[in-house]
């Protein structure tokens, strides 16, 4: 086992190890936001921040290892690099909260976070770890995480799209999201986001884009089941059998 692989399972480790304490913490931004947490910045500014680092350090090292990059090789790049543009320089600057701030620390935090996951994808694809060999694109692994890639992408940014719209028209308080995968959870656009990354730990069958995905969903399961608590609390009527993030279950 080599050293990269020791690495990303003790980082999987510690992101189950932290689940208990992000069920009782809930992070202080969006509609959480607190005071007491030092300085801020705008949310706008502060999504861009923490989520550039992860298209720069991962883009970096990919493009510039050695290994020779393969057709399989290729495809992980463009979904990291077209999830990452999305999330950082097009996703915050759609959304209507001009005006909101985050605290530095959460961004710090995040962008920490976000650097140690693209280090150990990007080094491992462009450095570390073996070179795909073209009939990858043919595996079954390949093929079949590209299709839940696909699936978690679609419905991460379609929910977003809904959220977004309902401040459309310049309002600036929250109310109860409706329709698509709304009508069965209150946080569809974090569980496609799940999906997404279970679906590339799949395509690239290694243990840092594993650990990446475990990372993923033990973040934004507890902030989604935060966010159900928010929405029971702040609407009396909203839908009793809506769950948090997955359906029937959470």
């Amino acid at each position: 086992m080599s050293i990269v692989d020791i690495v990303a399972i003790a980082w999987t480790l510690l992101a189950l190890a932290l689940v208990p304490m992000q069920l009782k913490t809930t992070a202080p931004y969006g509609r959480h936001a607190r005071t007491d947490w030092g300085p801020s910045i705008g949310n706008q500014l502060g999504w861009c921040i923490m989520e550039l680092v992860s298209l720069v350090v991962f883009a970096g090292l990919f493009l510039l290892g050695p290994n020779d990059k393969t057709e399989p090789m290729w495809v992980f790049f463009a979904l990291w690099a077209a999830h990452y543009i999305n999330r950082s320089l097009i996703f915050p600057w759609r959304t209507h909260t001009r005006g909101k701030s985050m605290p530095v620390a959460i961004v710090a935090s995040a962008a920490l976070f976000n650097i140690v996951n693209a280090g150990l994808n990007g080094g491992y694809l462009g450095s570390w770890g073996p070179v795909y060999p073209p009939e990858w694109i043919s595996d079954p692994r390949f093929i079949g995480g590209l299709m839940v890639f696909a699936l978690g992408a679609a419905i991460n940014i379609s929910s977003d799209n809904r959220l977004i719209g309902l401040r459309a028209k310049g309002g600036t308080d929250y109310t109860i999201p409706q329709g698509g995968l709304f009508r069965f959870v209150s946080c569809p656009n974090l569980m496609g986001e799940i999906i997404q990354w279970t679906g590339f730990a799949i395509m690239c069958w290694n243990l840092p884009a594993l650990s990446f995905a475990v990372w993923t969903a033990a973040n934004l399961i507890p902030r989604a089941v935060s966010h159900h608590k928010w929405y029971r609390a702040k609407f009396p009527d909203y839908p009793a059998d809506r769950r948090a993030v997955i359906p029937g279950l959470i």
